[in-house]
């Protein structure tokens, strides 16, 4: 089913992940109609596949953009804030923001500068006025980190995978709250971490996926 939703334009392929099962509510389907994969996806942008953006980094297939909306819809409420760690070429940071609303925020973490300057330019095509006014917010820093200064989110979601449970990104969660984040090296899983309003984790082990790696910046280079 996934891998098949490739189309000529974002709206066909955002259709056809919804005639697919794969986009199920409509705040998923009107965020990622209004957010044009070709802002953020230097080749092939509607394509069902996970693409280069440089500096060992990937765009992930937007089948997989589409499932993590799903998953974290609840926590991408008007208002609410959210944390995107390896926001890439910032699709995914955007469509979130989308969902938060203006009252809400997403910050972006990287540790590679081009990608930040890429997504603050990629941003600026079509919602400067979301940078001017902190609705979405690229920072450049070690993603494994997180970034307390802007802490506590409702929603964390992680696009590249932790070789370990991210204990430092739970700390950073409202209670409740979720994040969302690939986990292993060789063999990987997508990972649903809920915090319960007394603070206890639950974790859920979702899908097998395989996503880059979650590492620092010399080594990112290098893959």
């Amino acid at each position: 089913m996934a891998w098949r939703c490739s189309g000529e334009t974002n709206l066909e392929l955002v259709e056809n992940l919804f005639r697919k099962g794969i986009i199920k509510s409509n705040r998923v389907l009107e965020a990622m109609k209004a957010v044009d994969r070709n802002d953020y996806s230097p080749r092939r942008p509607y394509s069902d596949h996970p693409q280069s953006i440089g500096y060992g980094a990937t765009i992930s297939a937007p089948h997989m953009h589409a499932y993590a909306l799903e998953k974290m819809q609840d926590y991408l409420k008007p208002g609410m804030k959210a944390l995107d760690v390896g926001s890439g070429s910032g699709y995914l940071t955007v469509c979130m923001a989308d969902m938060v609303g203006p009252e809400g925020q997403v910050i972006g973490i990287e540790h590679i500068q081009e990608l930040v300057d890429m997504s603050n330019r990629n941003v600026r095509k079509q919602r400067a006025d979301w940078i001017d006014n902190g609705r979405v917010k690229f920072i450049t820093g070690d993603g494994r980190q997180g970034y307390p200064e802007g802490s506590l989110y409702d929603c964390i979601h992680v696009g590249a995978a932790a070789s370990e449970k991210p204990t430092k990104l739970l700390d950073q969660l409202k209670s409740p709250g979720m994040l969302l984040s690939p986990v292993g090296t060789t063999l990987q899983s997508m990972m649903i971490y809920h915090k319960e309003k007394d603070g206890t984790i639950k974790e859920e082990k979702w899908l097998g996926v395989q996503y880059v790696p979650l590492t620092d910046k010399d080594q990112q280079y290098d893959i």
